[in-house]
């Protein structure tokens, strides 16, 4: 059967990160290879209300096809967070995605063509790297350290290369935990300003910090070139599997039909529920808990690696994200 497979899939390797869950999910093991929320933090009893107030009030409608970019009411909700953050978004530039995941996806499917270049985090998101492979890009990597990008590895790239992407994670990154201060941030949106490439800034995170100071987004640096993707897996609950892209006008048209040749539209009734639930609770209040519970774990695996660790051994001590322990 081999020789009936396409060259795109033949040289995909299987994905690391569902090899990581395989574990993660062993009640019996404490992992801290996949960013994986602490399921004591679910807002069980908010969301099985949420649930049983939307049967209540919307019935069969809420059991129907919908469109391709997303329930609306949702999708203002998220603009209206942008808009609390200082980035002012136009709800029809977002996209409710399965995932950020499928975001990734989705920008590969509509923007590469094989042998087209990616610029990648050094170390990078191994999610990223495999929904990339799949339409075989061509990574190119820079490295990161503790303050950002590498701003000269980074011009040397763009002077020697042609790629069309970049891609970051520049809140507590994944898999380092480093965040980009926001002089780096500056000098990275320096060295893109002239060049006819778009940055991918994924944020999943973003929301969970534990000490310092918000950063700027790159939206608010390279406006026309930045695509944002978004995640309520960290936030909420991870399977409902529910993210979104922010795109340019013409950008977004090109991955609603992508989408719609994909799936047609994201789970609707999931769209719902979250949006309901999202209505009916204090969103920040539950960020807030969850970020209380995960600096703490943070504080005491940094105290652990200090006592019991060899001096050689270095590490990056984030300022947020997703810390399970």
């Amino acid at each position: 059967m081999n020789e009936l497979f396409s060259n795109r899939i033949s040289g995909v390797s299987p994905s690391f990160i569902r090899e990581i869950l395989k574990v993660a999910v062993d009640p019996s093991i404490i992992s801290f290879a996949g960013g994986l929320p602490n399921r004591d933090l679910f807002p069980i009893a908010e969301l099985q209300k949420a649930t049983n107030d939307l049967f209540a009030d919307s019935g069969k409608d809420i059991f129907q096809y919908s469109n391709t970019e997303g329930y609306l009411p949702l999708r203002e909700l998220i603009a209206a967070d942008y808009k609390k953050k200082g980035l002012d978004i136009d709800v029809n530039e977002i996209l409710i995605t399965n995932g950020s995941q499928q975001g990734l996806d989705l920008l590969g499917k509509v923007l590469l063509n094989e042998g087209d270049q990616v610029i990648m985090e050094e170390p990078g998101y191994l999610g990223a790297i495999q929904a990339f492979d799949v339409y075989a890009a061509q990574f190119l990597s820079v490295p990161v350290d503790e303050t950002g990008m590498d701003v000269v590895a980074l011009q040397n790239v763009l002077d020697s290369s042609n790629a069309k992407l970049m891609y970051t994670v520049p809140n507590f990154q994944n898999p380092s935990g480093i965040s980009y201060s926001d002089e780096n941030r500056q000098a990275v949106a320096n060295c893109l300003a002239d060049k006819n490439i778009l940055l991918i800034e994924d944020n999943p995170y973003g929301d969970l910090r534990f000490s310092g100071q918000d950063k700027q987004s790159f939206k608010a640096l390279l406006p026309g070139k930045t695509i944002l993707l978004g995640s309520f897996s960290k936030i909420v609950v991870p399977s409902f599997r529910l993210g979104w892209i922010v795109a340019p006008k013409e950008l977004m048209a090109k991955l609603v039909i992508a989408k719609q040749a994909g799936d047609l539209h994201s789970n609707y009734f999931c769209q719902r529920l979250l949006h309901r639930f999202l209505q009916d609770n204090d969103l920040q209040a539950h960020i807030k808990e969850i970020v209380s519970v995960y600096g703490h774990q943070k504080q005491v695996m940094e105290n652990a690696i200090k006592q019991y660790f060899p001096k050689q051994v270095t590490y990056f001590n984030p300022e947020g994200g997703c810390s399970y322990g």
